[in-house]
């Protein structure tokens, strides 16, 4: 379904993403972990048409789409779910929801997949009337990824939505990580909670410096010595 082949990524002089290649089939649940700077974000953001590929292309449905407009790439239903939620802090829960569907022109099709918003994250329903800077940061995350499935995505690119959550609102988010993959929604997670990512996706890439130095399947991955050492605090 997406495919990202060879791609460079640079600020400046400062090569974020130094010629990096994986797949994510449809279906899948696929993580991207590494450390803090390591450039995650900036895999997400070249897949989103946010940062310039200076070398190699993306493909969704075996479509070239490196050149197309961060526009055309959500219409296509590639969906984000950004770090830090990126709420709008002004709006009430219903007026983000609202805005997470804005690609969608049947009313009755808006109404449902508001209904479904709520039967997954319930608190939202209390929640619908209140601005959204008022939400606790779990409750934004929820807000976030409830705002993402609006756009009825293809595949969903999640970052770092574990940052900043107390741990029961971690508990809380890979539960429904792992709830909506069970239901078939492709995925893709960039995360930093390494022993969280594994345990919840399929298939893994380590990403370090702006290269994929490791990859293959979750469960392998979290055995492995060096993602041990570096990312679980094994020895």
């Amino acid at each position: 379904m997406l495919e990202v082949r060879d791609i460079e990524v640079a600020y400046g002089e400062i090569l974020a993403l130094k010629g990096i290649s994986f797949t994510v089939k449809e279906g899948e649940l696929v993580t991207i972990i590494g450390a803090n700077g390591a450039g995650k974000t900036t895999v997400l953001r070249a897949i989103m048409g946010l940062a310039r590929c200076r070398k190699g292309a993306v493909l969704f449905q075996g479509k070239e789409i490196t050149q197309s407009p961060p526009h055309s790439r959500a219409r296509l239903g590639i969906t984000p779910v950004p770090e830090g939620r990126k709420i709008f802090p002004d709006l009430t829960v219903g007026e983000n929801l609202l805005m997470g569907g804005f690609t969608l022109e049947d009313r009755k099709k808006i109404a449902d997949r508001m209904e479904k918003a709520f039967a997954l994250f319930p608190i939202l329903r209390e929640r619908q009337n209140q601005v959204g800077k008022t939400l606790s940061g779990g409750e934004q995350q929820m807000l976030a990824i409830a705002r993402a499935l609006m756009a009825e995505p293809r595949v969903i690119l999640m970052d770092e939505i574990s940052l900043g959550l107390m741990p029961i609102y971690v508990e809380e988010t890979f539960r429904v990580i792992g709830d909506l993959h069970r239901r078939g929604v492709t995925i893709l997670l960039v995360e930093q909670n390494a022993r969280k990512a594994l345990a919840t996706a399929d298939r893994g890439y380590v990403l370090e410096t702006g290269e994929i130095v490791l990859a293959g399947p979750s469960q392998d991955l979290a055995q492995n010595p060096q993602v041990k050492t570096a990312y679980l605090g094994g020895s």
